[in-house]
């Protein structure tokens, strides 16, 4: 007769997913227990840890990118939380200290839920794509930041687009996800249908590698159709294995 519970068992070798637990009586035995509670409070931590906005700037610069840092129309973390179109607005005095780039694709790093993502995978990857596309910025450091608010950002830099890098909403295996949100002819309006997304950008995820591969994919189909969202399709050929 099959095992069954072994079975299950293996399979915890090819997932993070809280599966095969096993039992205490009608509990779950005190190790998975106490594991839920740990990742639930990493998940809580990563909601609520600041960007470390001077960090982030020196690990780009290091990478030969320069940036400039905003604020969102949120005046505390709080505030975040509990109203979301505030993070979808530009601070009025950060507007002003924008220089436009006309034609320019304008990346933002946003705190979004998780600034553990974007402490972690944000340099590194624009570290990736920004070279290969011959553009060293402008790129914008934003706190208390949504995704939209990289429309606001992309048309007051009279941008061609906008990339949002932002954190993702934790999960209970999953506190440091980042996404990148790329939007044609960013301005205040734009629908979440009108935007490509690239998620799950981390080691455990979608390595940083192949996220840079897609997204130089999409900015170069986006260019040549001149839209994104939902009539930009992801069609990038998948990877041959290396020859043995």
């Amino acid at each position: 007769m099959t095992d069954a519970p072994g079975l299950w068992r293996g399979l915890r070798r090819f997932t993070p997913a809280r599966i095969a637990l096993g039992r205490a009586g009608n509990a779950q035995p005190t190790e998975a227990h106490l594991a839920f509670q740990a990742a639930h409070a990493a998940a809580r931590d990563a909601v609520h840890a600041a960007l470390d906005t001077a960090a982030l700037a020196a690990d780009l610069a290091a990478a030969g990118l320069s940036s400039q840092a905003v604020r969102s129309a949120c005046p505390d973390r709080r505030t975040y939380l509990l109203r979301p179109d505030l993070g979808r607005r530009l601070h009025d005095a950060d507007r002003a200290a924008l220089v436009p780039a006309p034609g320019a694709i304008a990346f933002v790093v946003c705190d979004g839920l998780s600034a553990l993502a974007v402490q972690r995978h944000a340099a590194p990857l624009l570290a990736r794509v920004l070279p290969a596309l011959g553009q060293s910025g402008p790129v914008v450091i934003a706190t208390q930041g949504r995704v939209a608010l990289g429309d606001d950002i992309g048309g007051a830099l009279q941008a061609e687009a906008v990339a949002v890098l932002i954190g993702e909403r934790p999960g209970l295996s999953t506190p440091d996800s980042l996404g990148v949100y790329l939007t044609w002819q960013p301005r205040p309006g734009r629908s979440d249908a009108e935007r490509n997304c690239i998620s799950n950008i981390r080691a455990e995820g979608l390595p940083v590698d192949q996220a840079a591969a897609k997204l130089l994919w999409l900015i170069t189909r986006m260019r040549q159709l001149r839209l994104t969202g939902v009539e930009l399709k992801d069609e990038q050929p998948a990877a041959l294995p290396p020859s043995k």
